[in-house]
């Protein structure tokens, strides 16, 4: 199936997001889709107010700006963020792509839809706070990708596991390359920027002085994400928490890029593998 025509223009945006070199031409593409999916009837124009006030918060948050200001920006953009993750900003009419049906015997419906809305956070935290992209090193930042991916697999899976929640289910449905280019473009992008980007780097930066800044930053940004998916139940909240604090160690030694690539290794491993998104019955 192929992609509401929009995503290939804000697909071509979030990979110039990730070049110093190419990251100012990002908002170029973003606009394109914008104006792409107004259209094509995918927003209607109360969905422009979502960009307008990221602006404003954008413009709250800058250096020279009092600190009163900078908490007020800070508070608009959390609370814009968490109404564009939830999926509560009115005029976006995100397409769905997949349609629900389960993707190996015994497992709830998946479908997926293509969001607007959600990839704006990114561009947010990326462009406006400029978070560590990568490490040290080439070398330091596939490192810390690679052992972060592993032990969330082996973690969460695992845990999963036993618990009863997934099973030994492989597969590559025909939707699956949908999936995965959303999954390595939009979605883990929007999750680490957000709760990495953004929640762990301000906590690291406010309590650099002390030894356990950087770790506790790491613990309260991965509480943080397992509470966000409260929707699945506990067992749901304790494994993204899991992943959590992987995403997070991942993104203090290897920044935002081995932090995404921890979180699509998992999600891909997790996908193909077993069963997706969990049982039915469990």
């Amino acid at each position: 199936m192929p992609f509401p025509s929009p995503w290939s223009a804000l697909f071509l945006a979030v990979v110039l997001l990730w070049l110093p070199a190419t990251r100012p031409w990002a908002l170029a593409p973003l606009a394109v889709a914008w104006g792409w999916a107004w259209a094509n009837g995918v927003i209607d124009p109360v969905a422009l107010a979502a960009p307008a006030l990221l602006l404003i918060a954008a413009a709250c948050v800058r250096p020279a700006s009092g600190a009163a200001l900078r908490a007020a920006g800070h508070v608009l953009f959390v609370a814009l963020a968490a109404a564009l993750f939830l999926h509560l900003l009115p005029g976006f009419h995100n397409p769905q792509v997949i349609a629900p049906a389960p993707l190996s015997p015994g497992a709830v419906p998946f479908g997926m839809y293509l969001n607007l809305d959600k990839p704006l956070v990114a561009f947010w935290v990326v462009l406006v706070l400029a978070p560590p992209m990568a490490g040290a090193s080439a070398r330091s930042t596939t490192a810390a990708a690679l052992l972060a991916m592993a032990a969330a697999i082996l973690a969460c899976l695992g845990v999963a596991l036993a618990l009863g929640i997934v099973g030994w289910a492989p597969k590559w449905p025909g939707t699956g390359w949908i999936w995965l280019i959303n999954n390595a473009l939009l979605v883990t992008l929007a999750e680490e920027a957000l709760f990495r980007g953004y929640v762990q780097q301000q906590l690291a930066t406010r309590w650099r002085r002390h030894a356990w800044g950087g770790p506790a930053a790491v613990a309260v940004a991965a509480v943080l994400f397992g509470l966000a998916h409260y929707a699945g139940g506990w067992q749901w909240v304790l494994l993204a928490g899991l992943a959590g604090a992987a995403y997070g160690t991942a993104y203090r030694y290897g920044g935002l890029a081995a932090a995404v690539l921890a979180h699509l290794g998992l999600n891909a491993a997790h996908f193909g593998l077993f069963t997706y998104p969990m049982r039915a019955v469990f």
